[in-house]
């Protein structure tokens, strides 16, 4: 495995354990299914898929010193993500999201992040004083940050000279984190990936498709941005102009992560120099076919 990374993936990095069903589920639903614990969070879905796309991403996320932490560690390294850089704690728990998913997608979902939120700048620190970066020389290459980071830390972000000369890519994480965004939306070097709904939330608006919701967005200051909305049409709105196209037809077998899919794929097609329109085609595609089941968990 390569010692320097090619992505720096800031967020969430934890256990999913996430409960299946084959069948249409709604509240107070008891229903047969499978439960599994994977590795997961914002942060290490995109780096996941971006060891399938032959990146090496490195982590900045915050793992408690427990069982649960040591472990997730070690997987996280096996997949072949470098883990140096993680701040280990040794008061703060290992982070977990849980999720329920049936027939008709994401039935309810609790993320547990307090940790990552507690740990704040910490996390950063090697982007500050040498490991990936210092005064003077900041990290230059790509850097993906998600939402569960507090406001008050993205808010930091924007503002750092760590963060001056990145190629910087952030998503909220969830419709309820969209608002934290805020602090990125104008930022000159950003690109955000939203969902139809998380669009709304970020600009106190309702839209009928994915490409009003990227020139609204636009509109707003952002840089650049691009917005999903499922089986739907998805639009990029911003420095390098406006494009739509829809999503292959898939079966959904599941939907938690698929987000995030969507965002390493295209960080990764820009990375091996596809044109913006080759790239969102690129990133439906690896979206599609994760929701359907063809890419392992």
């Amino acid at each position: 495995m390569k010692d320097t990374p090619d992505i720096l993936c800031i967020g969430s990095v934890l256990w999913d354990v996430i409960g299946r069903s084959g069948a249409h589920m709604r509240i107070g639903a008891d229903v047969p299914g499978r439960i599994t614990r994977i590795p997961g969070g914002v942060a290490m879905n995109i780096a996941m898929t971006l060891r399938r796309f032959g990146l090496t991403p490195a982590l900045l996320t915050s793992v408690g010193r427990d069982a649960e932490g040591d472990e997730l560690v070690a997987e996280c390294a096996r997949l072949g993500m470098i883990t140096d850089h993680v701040y280990r704690s040794e008061d703060l728990p290992t982070d977990r999201y849980m999720a329920v998913e049936g027939a008709n997608g994401l039935i309810a979902a609790i993320a547990d992040a307090h940790s990552l939120e507690a740990a704040g700048g910490k996390i950063l620190r090697p982007l500050e004083e040498g490991g990936l970066g210092r005064p003077g020389a900041p990290w230059r290459g790509p850097i993906a940050v998600d939402g569960n980071l507090t406001e008050s830390l993205l808010a930091e972000i924007a503002r750092s000279a760590a963060f001056a000369t990145a190629d910087l890519r952030a998503a909220p994480a969830s419709p309820g984190k969209a608002e934290r965004m805020l602090p990125l939306l104008d930022h000159p070097r950003a690109t955000l990936y939203v969902n139809l709904e998380e669009a709304g939330l970020i600009v106190q608006g309702r839209f009928d498709s994915a490409q009003e919701a990227a020139a609204a967005l636009a509109a707003r200051g952002a840089h650049r941005v691009l917005v999903t909305n499922g089986g739907r049409a998805a639009a990029e709105d911003g420095a390098f102009g406006a494009r739509t196209a829809a999503p292959p037809e898939v079966l959904v077998t599941r939907v938690t992560g698929a987000g995030d899919t969507f965002m390493a794929a295209h960080i990764a097609a820009e990375w091996r120099g596809e044109s913006p329109d080759e790239a969102l085609h690129t990133a439906l595609r690896a979206a599609a076919d994760y929701v359907s089941g063809d890419v392992p968990s």
